[in-house]
């Protein structure tokens, strides 16, 4: 049974009924190797290196390593830098393969290899040709987050749909694979993800009306393996009438899942991309997933549950085949996006280990769930200004929505917490084991929300809807907090000015990194959250630390520049305060802090403090 936080059962109800776990439940679950996923799963191992965009496939974002630690941060200094040639959003991270590094940029999608044993010099560089049609249909700014490796290549999504495959020594294309259109609204910006002989990738585009999909190439040739819709047929999904699972009731989806929750063939423009995270269970060989908001943002124009839109998916790699899905938002309105990353730990449910999920929404709930059927573990607001829903019904496990929160066509409504944004967007939590908690980097927001009738047209927008936002309760943006899932509980949180949207990374030697939008990159205890060390890089910071061990130190990279829909109106160089879906006006002045720029920046300690540690 689920613990449900933030709901209208009373407290002592909720005890009564549910139990009472204590801090430190999570645990790394043993990780059997399968054929599929032996290579990675083996090199993930060494926390020399950083080997896929996610550090590991648990999505745990943490290292080991301590050679950088608590005690000596504070004499961390810049090691080497580097211009990324672009000046629009970094939201993704490099990584590092033995004495390589490598990292994507925003559009034009540069790709650069640098040994690390002379990072004066570029190894290589890749740019792939220029699509000038997919600059202006990327909702909320050019960014990408991230190449992939596996087997001597690395895989590189570009804006305009092109997968890549680049010959990790020359950078030379070893095949290429279009994967989406922009001329339809489609367009690429998250990281690939390679598990045994595929390399899976998501799509962009539910501001368009794209209908979303997740897509396996074979990572040696190119070739399509699967492909797996949001909405639509259950043949189209990859879903079995009888044996995918919905994890909120724990049946069978049945047949006509999706088709029967939209008015027509509305599904067919029902958004649900697919632009997140992702992460693998080797040991249940089964991939996980978010998918994004339907289309459009006017949920008077698609009533029904809108499935499978704001659904956590867990498939089969090498099939596609659909295990289970959870809808966390039905019949969304208010662009709760589900597509924030899965993190996979175990978890102590009422005395018994289980495989785990964890999952902080856009809509402002944790969900721990069973990793392997679905079901509900625990449910909690991770944020108390959450008010568009009272909590999550206990029979259902669906939320309960407040009907004064909840927007239709023509009505204009007002003190919605949280906005658009979410209480978390795409910027990525850290696990760490030894404290054994969740380090989120979020947005703490509110907004009035209008919508409005808008029709369809293929490659144009497909909104619907007027938003504004302001900072919420209290008057800042953004929150960096230390959090059980399980019990619902803020161990230490640090209020920010604007918000937290770079992501966050936890280590060995005691230490959360994370980045501002102001540019500030900090350090800080994971037990207390002090702020141990920050630097301030030339740009405002919204992607991903990292950090790897070369020649007997260890280094701590992140890329420098802002962008994404955090800094919309610095990137596009807009104005209007409901510009950018409402981005615009909450941070107008954030120029007052940062300037546009691309840097990678690499920190270490000095050499005579990292050889006495």
């Amino acid at each position: 049974m689920a613990r449900l936080g933030g709901s209208s059962l009373s407290r002592s109800l909720r005890l009564a009924t549910l139990g009472v776990i204590g801090a430190g439940a999570f645990v790394l679950g043993a990780q059997a190797q399968t054929p599929a996923s032996t290579s990675l799963t083996s090199m993930q191992k060494n926390p020399d290196n950083w080997v896929m965009p996610t550090g590991t496939y648990n999505n745990w974002r943490y290292s080991p390593l301590k050679q950088i630690n608590t005690k000596n941060v504070k004499n961390m200094q810049v090691a080497w830098s580097m211009s990324t040639g672009t000046d629009r959003g970094l939201e993704g991270q490099p990584i590092v393969i033995g004495n390589m590094m490598y990292y994507e940029t925003s559009y034009p999608n540069f790709v650069y290899a640098i040994d690390l044993n002379h990072p004066d010099q570029i190894a290589w560089k890749y740019e792939p040709p220029h699509d000038d049609n997919a600059p202006p249909v990327a909702c909320c700014d050019v960014v990408n987050r991230g190449p992939a490796y596996s087997d001597g290549m690395v895989y590189a999504d570009a804006l305009d749909g092109v997968l890549y495959a680049l010959d990790a020594k020359t950078g030379k294309v070893v095949w290429q694979a279009k994967n989406a259109h922009p001329q339809d609204g489609q367009t690429m910006t998250g990281a690939p993800m390679v598990v045994g002989k595929n390399v899976i990738v998501g799509v962009a585009g539910g501001e368009y009306g794209v209908r979303g999909y997740m897509t396996a190439y074979d990572a040696k040739t190119g070739k399509q393996v699967w492909r797996a819709y949001s909405e639509g047929p259950n043949k189209d999904m990859l879903m079995s009438a009888t044996h995918t699972i919905n994890g909120a009731t724990g049946k069978p989806i049945g047949a006509h899942s999706s088709i029967k929750t939209w008015q027509g063939d509305q599904w067919k423009v029902g958004g649900g991309t697919t632009w997140g995270w992702f992460s693998y269970d080797p040991k249940l060989n089964l991939m996980y997933y978010g998918t994004g908001n339907p289309g459009t943002w006017n949920p008077s124009q698609r009533p029904g549950k809108n499935r499978w839109s704001m659904t956590i998916m867990a498939r089969n790699p090498e099939t596609g085949e659909a295990k289970w899905v959870y809808q966390m938002t039905p019949h969304d309105g208010w662009d709760y996006d589900g597509v924030n990353e899965m993190v996979l730990a175990n978890v102590d449910d009422h005395g018994k280990t289980v495989p785990a999920l964890v999952h902080f929404d856009r809509n402002g709930f944790s969900y721990v769930m069973n990793r392997e059927t679905g079901a509900p573990i625990a449910i909690h607001k991770y944020d108390p200004s959450v008010n568009w829903a009272t909590g999550i019904d206990p029979k259902t496990n669906e939320p309960i929505v407040d009907p004064a929160k909840m927007t239709s066509d023509g009505k204009d409504v007002k003190d919605i917490c949280p906005a658009s944004q979410g209480d978390k967007d795409e910027q990525p939590v850290s696990y760490d084991p030894q404290t054994k908690l969740f380090y989120a980097p979020l947005n703490h927001l509110c907004m009035s929300y209008q919508a409005f009738n808008v029709k369809y047209k293929s490659g144009f927008p497909f909104v619907g809807a007027i938003v504004n936002m302001i900072p919420g309760p209290g008057g800042y943006r953004g929150r960096f907090i230390a959090y059980n899932p399980v019990t619902g509980k803020t161990v230490w949180q640090k209020h920010d000015m604007f918000q937290d949207w770079g992501g966050a990374m936890t280590t060995g030697g005691g230490l959360a990194f994370y980045g501002t939008l102001k540019g500030m990159f900090r350090a800080v205890d994971a037990k207390t959250g002090k702020i141990l060390y920050q630097f301030k890089t030339p740009s405002g910071i919204i992607g991903n630390p990292i950090t790897y061990m070369h020649d007997g130190k260890q280094y701590v990279a992140i890329l420098s520049g802002v962008g994404g829909w955090a800094a919309i109106g610095m990137a596009d160089n807009l104005h209007k305060a409901s510009a950018g879906l409402g981005a615009v006006g909450l941070n107008a002045t954030l120029t007052d802090y940062t300037n546009l720029g691309g840097t990678l920046m690499v920190f270490a300690l000095p050499s005579k403090v990292a050889s006495a540690d």
